[in-house]
C-alpha cells in the first residue's frame, strides 16, 4: 500500500520519524513535504495529500501538525477523506474500525514516539467493521446535502 505523508514544519522531526515507521512496516511513503523547519501553511499540505489520496486508489494518508487539530480539520474539507485524529492507539483503531478512515492525524506536539508508533501499528493493521458502521460512514458522505 502506498501512504502519503505530509506535516508543517512543527512536525518535520515526528515526520521523519514517521516515515521510517511507515517504511520498517512495509508500506511504499511518499513523502509531500514540508522537508525544513521553516514557516509553512499547514492546510496546503492538507490538500495536497487529500488530493493525493482521492486520486490513488488503495492509498493513505498521515497528516502531522504540531497538535494534530488545523491539518485535520483542513483534510476533512475533502470530499471522501475521513481524516482521524486520534492521540493514542486506541483511538487509531477505532478511527478505522468504526469510521473508515483514509487518513491519520496526529500532533508533534502532543504524542511521544512511542504513541505514534502504536498509532501507526493500530491504524494500518486494523480493517473496518463494516455492519452498523457502513450506513454511518455513508451519511458522513452526505456532508451539507442532507440540510
Amino acid at each position: 500500500m502506498r501512504v502519503y505523508i505530509a506535516g508543517d514544519h512543527a512536525a518535520f522531526d515526528m515526520k521523519e520519524f514517521s516515515k521510517v515507521e511507515l517504511e520498517n512496516l512495509g508500506f511504499e511513503v511518499v513523502d509531500l513535504g514540508c522537508f525544513s523547519k521553516d514557516r509553512v501553511d499547514y492546510p496546503d499540505f492538507a490538500h495536497d495529500l487529500a488530493n493525493k489520496v482521492l486520486n490513488d486508489d488503495g492509498s493513505k494518508g498521515v497528516l502531522i501538525c504540531g497538535t494534530g487539530i488545523g491539518i485535520s480539520i483542513a483534510a476533512n474539507r475533502h470530499a471522501k477523506i475521513r481524516c482521524a485524529l486520534c492521540h493514542d492507539k486506541e483511538t487509531a483503531t477505532l478511527a478505522r474500525e468504526h469510521n473508515d478512515a483514509n487518513v491519520l492525524a496526529y500532533g508533534a506536539r502532543i504524542n511521544s514516539k512511542e504513541s505514534i508508533s502504536e498509532m501507526l501499528n493500530a491504524f494500518f493493521s486494523t480493517e473496518f467493521s463494516g455492519g452498523r458502521h457502513t450506513n454511518r460512514v455513508a451519511k458522513i458522505e452526505l456532508g451539507d446535502k442532507n440540510e
